[in-house]
């Protein structure tokens, strides 16, 4: 099916922006020159830059590449990025001589269409296309006149799925060519702080990747950069081309102290779920195996190694049975049987046997499998708290028996009535691949393909090795009635060992002090449910419109542009910024039964000299010296606290001495200094009424 090659089409048409030329700066003398090292058919890629911005598991990657046409004549300019298959593109644009071209990002059917009739045209534009196991490719071309320069920028983003125990960002390396200033920059940021964070690339040894890679990890924040020079980039001391073509793999995970993570931001609500030491529950699996002559030859041999590993990782606890179908339907067993040693053994011996032949029945292969299953679980063969999974591997489309692809998903879907989850392995090319992925979408599993490398055996064991270990089954994520809305997918079948369950939702009132969030599963001894109380208390930075949100539990330190936030867990965040001016907001907690007060932030400024004396405001007047004269002091209506008389700003005011922190010099717990308290809200001494300064709200 042609709709297999546009599994997420992406199109970037740049308005007026021709592939015979663009408008351009007056032309200028192209004298001789010598061409500088890294120059390929005239044209110097001479930067490239990957900048990945991670916060809470979402990534913001922006792709950067300058090149100049060092060439006397026109030259073609090629830009191609491969992404992950679950990111999607959000922006893209070109900058020529200094002026940018904007993207149109449009949805994959449209965008196969404009793009056929902007290619017919000679017009410039971009296609995203299938690229490998994990990857999407992106690649746009434009003809650069002699001298130009060209800055092609793509901006995509992505939610790092948890895999194994770890978030993977999985980023090409293929520039083609040696580049004068390459480099990979993340920035991580994890509100429950930063466990394990780590970095491997498969073009470069550990040796030189460790020369030109740094990374770090402390708190919530974690950073790795990748900056090879351009001798570090050569494929040999002495050669010209780029050694830099692979994967290049940022791993990391986050601290754990309970099994759930909720986050708030502007009323909308993440919930991560993702328990850890809990015993893994039983399975019930049918490995369902195409033996047609398809498969004959390395693909066989293949599938027997991988399953021949398998065995040797099935619990003792679980039970299996293997059913093969070419043009028939042939099994191990009658029934599923229980994977003791020798019965392991016995399947070890099957397995090696196992020859191809014939055609490819699907249906009946899978409808043979559902049967064995639900037939099992009725009549109680396997124990009450297992959980039941089928696996399909084949390499090509049905073509004997029920041979209609929505035929055999309807008598899938009818048998397996949502009971247990179906995954499919499709081998090779050579196969409806969407038709695999929607059958098994829709019971609730999903669809993997697999390559036809030498690690094809290495392939069907990870995937294995991801629905090894059940720890939860009929797991269901509960919230407040009336109180969420736009809520995502919150029921599971399973959660497996090293994965994560995320839900996301938005809050019908966006004040909502707290909340409560119930995770129910079936476990392997007995039924659970965790609980996670959720509070928005938080500070939020903003950056332009990205934003990073803490809570007063927090310690870290964000520095940007000049300015730097501290936050000191539960005591105060301290914010400087300019030539030395700080600023110290201090949370004051009260005790917590009080029948009248409550937690409040305190705003007080640290250093004042640093302000221009137009500074006004509440706090501002006072930035500067003012005259004010203290005298007549007398008991007033409390004997420890005597009053006074003021006169500032041509008012005669009554003042009572007090004390007050001063935390110019200890900003964490604050000195105390003796002062004079103004009555009436400061009338008299603030310029106005205190009313005039006070707002709903600050933006």
């Amino acid at each position: 099916m042609a709709s297999a090659w546009w599994p997420c089409l992406i199109l970037a048409l740049l308005s007026g922006l021709a592939a015979s030329g663009f408008p351009r700066s007056p032309s200028r003398p192209l004298g001789k020159r010598s061409l500088p090292e890294g120059v390929v058919n005239g044209i110097e890629v001479y930067s490239t830059k990957i900048s990945c911005k991670v916060t809470s598991r979402f990534a913001h990657n922006v792709v950067t590449t300058r090149a100049v046409n060092r060439a006397d004549t026109a030259k073609e300019v090629s830009f191609d990025v491969e992404l992950p298959k679950t990111a999607f593109i959000t922006n893209f644009t070109l900058t020529i001589d200094g002026v940018t071209y904007p993207g149109n990002v449009k949805e994959k059917e449209v965008a196969k269409k404009q793009y056929e009739k902007a290619v017919s045209q000679g017009k410039t534009a971009g296609l995203v296309k299938a690229s490998g196991r994990k990857l999407e490719k992106f690649t746009v071309s434009v003809n650069v006149a002699a001298g130009s320069k060209v800055t092609f920028e793509l901006t995509y983003e992505e939610l790092l799925k948890r895999h194994k125990g770890k978030y993977e960002m999985y980023l090409k390396v293929q520039p083609k060519q040696l580049v004068k200033h390459f480099e990979i920059e993340a920035d991580i940021f994890e509100p429950q702080g930063i466990s394990t964070l780590d970095a491997e690339a498969s073009f470069i040894t550990n040796d030189l990747l460790g020369s030109a890679l740094t990374k770090s990890f402390s708190g919530r924040k974690g950073r790795v950069s990748f900056k090879p020079s351009m001798d570090q980039q050569r494929s040999c001391p002495t050669c010209t081309d780029s050694l830099l073509n692979g994967d290049f793999i940022i791993t990391y995970d986050v601290n754990r102290e309970s099994p759930a993570n909720v986050q708030i931001v502007n009323g909308y609500f993440v919930h991560f779920f993702a328990p850890q030491g809990l015993p893994v529950v039983p399975k019930n699996v049918v490995f369902v195996i195409d033996v047609s002559g398809s498969m004959h030859g390395r693909k066989m041999e293949q599938t027997k190694d991988a399953l021949l590993k398998i065995l040797e990782d099935v619990k003792e606890d679980d039970y299996l049975n293997f059913i093969l179908f070419s043009g028939d339907v042939t099994t191990w067993k009658d029934t599923l049987v229980q994977a003791t040693p020798e019965n392991i053994e016995e399947a070890r011996t099957f397995v090696k046997n196992i020859d191809d032949q014939g055609m490819t029945n699907i249906n009946d292969g899978l409808l043979r499998g559902i049967s064995m299953l639900n037939k099992a679980r009725e009549e109680h063969s396997v124990p009450e708290r297992s959980t039941s999974i089928i696996i399909m591997l084949t390499d090509g489309d049905p073509n004997v028996g029920e041979s209609r692809p929505e035929k055999i998903q309807e008598n899938v879907r009818n048998a397996i009535g949502g009971k247990f989850p179906l995954y499919n392995l499709g081998f090779g090319n050579n196969l409806n691949y969407n038709f695999l992925e929607s059958m098994a979408l829709e019971n609730h599993g999903l669809a993997r393909r697999i390559y036809e490398d030498s690690d094809a055996n290495l392939q069907l064991q990870g995937f294995y090795e991801e629905v090894a270990n059940p720890l939860l089954t009929g797991v269901e994520v509960e919230y407040p009635e009336n109180a969420i809305q736009d809520l995502t997918q919150s029921a599971y079948q399973h959660f497996y060992d090293g994965s994560e369950i995320v839900v996301a939702g938005r809050l019908l009132d966006e004040d909502m002090n707290n909340f409560k969030a119930d995770v129910k599963g079936h476990g392997a001894i007995n039924d659970l449910t965790f609980t996670e109380e959720v509070t928005p208390e938080k500070i939020t930075l903003w950056s332009g419109a990205a934003q990073s949100t803490f809570s007063w539990l927090d310690t870290v330190t964000v520095t940007q542009d000049g300015l730097s936030v501290t936050i000191n867990r539960k005591k105060n965040m301290v914010v400087s910024f300019g030539d030395g001016v700080t600023f110290v907001v201090v949370l004051h907690q009260v005790w917590k039964k009080h029948p009248v007060h409550q937690d409040f932030l305190g705003f007080y400024v640290v250093d004042s000299h640093r302000m221009s004396a137009q500074t006004h405001g509440l706090l501002g007047q006072f930035f500067h010296p003012f005259d004010f004269k203290v005298s007549d002091i007398h008991p007033g209506s409390d004997p420890t606290k005597p009053d006074a008389t003021m006169v500032v700003k041509n008012h005669r005011l009554t003042v009572t001495r007090g004390s007050q922190k001063d935390y110019r010099k200890d900003a964490s717990v604050g000195t105390k200094v003796a002062c004079w308290f103004v009555h009436n809200n400061g009338q008299g001494l603030i310029d106005g009424v205190h009313s005039d300064y006070i707002v709903p709200n600050l933006f």
